[in-house]
Order: structure tokens, then C-alpha cells, then sequence
């Protein structure tokens, strides 16, 4: 069974209440889970102490059973200090787009042609 370390959305709409839960991967986001190991509430401030609780030790329960953690939940549980810091790599990240590089070209073009003009004259 591959187990899951991730978000459950509860609340209303707009407003927005997630539990930390242990579920099967398989089993929908909302659905059938193991066991609640904790909260998070994105609406109170992100130096409130009550924005993210978690059941630390049952949670490195779960990672030392296997269980997987989404992006959102490792960096809360990096946060928190329960596993160390990871590397991520996004190598794409700052490369521009395909109109963005069209638009400097076209830009990189009128100056050039700019200068060139001047130097005529």
C-alpha cells in the first residue's frame, strides 16, 4: 500500500481548512484516510502558532513506515524541523518564454537598427 503524507480540504468555499492526514495514495484527496495528524489553516497569519499543528512523532511514524509526502507537507515539516532541507531544481524557472524572448529579439533588432542609422548620419 503506498501511503500518502498529505492535505485534505475541508471548510466552506472561499474559506479554506486542510487536515495533515495519512491516506493511501490511491484513495481521493478529500476521501478515506489512516489517521489525522494534523491541521492547517492558510486564512490565520503565517507567524501564528495555531496556522499549522501536527502530531510530530506520528508523523515521523509514518515516514519511517514508508509513507511519501507531498511538496506542500514537506515543506511544513521542513518548517518544522522534522526533515532536513531538500534541494529542488527547477532549471527552467528563470528561462523566459517563447514571447519574451520574440519580443527582446524584435527590441535587440530596432536598436540595432537605431544605431546603425545614427551612424549613417
Amino acid at each position: 500500500m503506498a501511503m500518502k503524507i498529505r492535505l485534505a480540504r475541508g471548510g466552506s468555499k472561499k474559506r479554506p481548512f486542510y487536515r495533515i492526514v495519512a491516506a493511501d495514495s490511491r484513495m481521493p484527496r478529500d476521501g478515506r484516510f489512516i489517521e489525522k495528524l494534523g491541521t492547517y489553516n492558510p486564512l490565520l497569519p503565517k507567524d501564528s502558532e495555531e496556522r499549522v499543528k501536527m502530531d510530530v512523532e506520528r508523523v515521523q511514524y509514518w515516514l519511517s513506515q514508508g509513507a511519501q509526502t507531498t511538496d506542500r507537507v514537506a515543506r511544513m515539516l521542513e518548517a518544522a524541523g522534522v526533515v532536513g532541507k531538500t534541494e529542488r531544481s527547477n532549471p527552467n524557472k528563470a528561462v523566459p518564454g517563447k514571447k519574451a524572448k520574440e519580443r527582446a529579439e524584435e527590441k535587440a533588432a530596432k536598436a540595432a537598427a537605431a544605431t546603425e542609422a545614427a551612424a549613417e548620419e
